[in-house]
């Protein structure tokens, strides 16, 4: 190994802004969903990409508010030299239930590009 350079690129420090919603519950006796919102954690090495820890609260709908904390996938190239990352799962469960979202994250840096004409 020696000098020789890594063929995973180093991943630098950085976050996301993660917004969504939850899909409904599935009783619609009791239907409603929940939203929200969130800055994912710094950067963390995985493989030859890099992830990031999730964290959130729900809004506060029918009574309760769900949690969760999970990690992203890994980044996913949307060119520019910007990625995003995507999350699927299932926040806690409250009230006897608990809700699957997806969500894919806002590009990291948004107003960092260059003009082109």
């Amino acid at each position: 190994m020696g000098n020789q350079e890594s063929r995973c690129p180093r991943s630098q420090k950085h976050v996301h802004e993660v917004v969504g919603s939850t899909l409904y519950k599935s009783e619609c006796n009791n239907c409603h969903n929940h939203r929200f919102a969130t800055v994912s954690g710094e950067a963390t090495q995985s493989g030859c990409s890099h992830i990031h820890d999730i964290e959130f609260r729900t809004d506060y709908a029918d009574g309760h508010y769900h949690t969760f904390c999970g990690k992203s996938g890994p980044a996913v190239d949307v060119g520019g030299g910007k990625h995003v990352h995507y999350a699927k799962a299932c926040t806690t469960a409250e009230d006897d239930h608990k809700h699957a979202f997806q969500v894919a994250s806002l590009i990291e840096e948004p107003t960092e590009f260059e003009c082109r004409d």
